[in-house]
């Protein structure tokens, strides 16, 4: 196992950073941003992995699948960070977008030693927490090298789940192992083998592009606005009234109380005023539409031009666009 660590560029000491302990507090953080300016540029690279996951998870979760993320340290926190973001922004059960790091939830605030090589941990969780033959597991290692990720991956190709890795190094033991392999090549970090630097900006950044690109396609974004969140608290109501009105263009008062009587679901509000529904009819709309806004607006809209040529004019309720 040593000869593959030596082989890793994030294990790789930098020449750039190599009197880093004697620089100066500017010059430090100077160095420190250079290095990071590498980040998005390897992640831009590896867009075609990235895409192909993303249709690959659309496709699992339009199915009744899940999704998985499986990390250890610094890894398995940003995918915690990740999954724990989705219920608020997109409206989605918890269960959908699930993340799990080696030494349970303690793992979060205190390094648990020695349970990131327990490949064993890894294989368990997959069988606990029923994972099945339509769910996709990602595995997030920079290394590509840890047992408990390893583990997890194997068990959930054994049982027949999609499989994804994010890894930080070209020719992973994970990227050997799975369906699709992202691998942003950050180079040698500014601290020799601190992997939760660049690594972790990299990891971060295409956890990003995977839940958001999902959710856009599973239609839980209208334009660029989360239309899909539920105000559960008093900034996320604030920002459902703008994003209501920004839609709509009605007042304050009109998008409050359209929220109030939809729930307090966006979707729905925005639903109900640009086509005159009520809460029942909204909600089966959007059942008919796939729980997309703009294609359940132009359903409805549809219907009603259809009506008002029958009728030779136009129906008091068609709203236009």
């Amino acid at each position: 196992m040593t000869s593959y660590f030596a082989q890793l560029t994030t294990e790789m000491n930098n020449p750039a950073t190599s009197t880093i302990d004697e620089s100066g507090t500017r010059e430090m953080l100077l160095l420190m941003n250079q290095e990071d300016q590498r980040v998005p540029v390897s992640v831009r690279q590896e867009i075609d992995a990235i895409a192909d996951a993303v249709d690959l998870l659309v496709k699992s979760l339009k199915n009744g699948g899940r999704m998985f993320y499986v990390g250890a340290g610094s890894s398995g926190r940003l995918g915690v960070l990740d999954a724990s973001e989705c219920p608020p922004t997109y409206g989605t059960d918890p269960a959908l977008v699930q993340a799990y790091i080696a030494g349970g939830d303690t793992a979060l605030r205190t390094a648990v030693e020695g349970c990131e090589d327990d490949a064993d941990s890894g294989a368990l969780l997959i069988r606990e927490k029923g994972v099945g033959a339509g769910d996709v597991v990602i595995g997030i290692t920079a290394s590509g090298s840890t047992p408990y990720v390893l583990g997890a991956i194997r068990q959930a190709r054994e049982i027949g789940a999609a499989t994804v890795g994010v890894v930080t190094n070209k020719n992973s033991l994970l990227g050997d192992l799975c369906d699709v392999c992202i691998a942003p090549v950050v180079g040698p970090e500014v601290i020799s083998g601190s992997t939760r630097l660049k690594s972790g900006s990299a990891q971060k950044l295409v956890l990003n592009m995977l839940t958001t690109g999902v959710m856009i396609k599973l239609g839980k974004v209208y334009n660029n606005l989360m239309v899909d969140l539920k105000a559960s608290n008093s900034k996320l109501y604030d920002r459902s009234i703008r994003i209501v009105r920004e839609v709509t263009g009605v007042s304050e008062q009109q998008a409050a109380d359209t929220l109030k009587k939809a729930g307090l679901h966006v979707k729905t509000a925005i639903l109900m005023l640009e086509t005159g529904t009520d809460f029942g009819e909204a909600t089966t709309l959007l059942e008919l539409n796939e729980g997309r806004l703009k294609a359940a607006i132009r359903s409805r809209l549809g219907t009603l031009t259809a009506g008002s040529e029958i009728d030779g004019e136009l129906s008091d309720g068609e709203i236009k666009q």
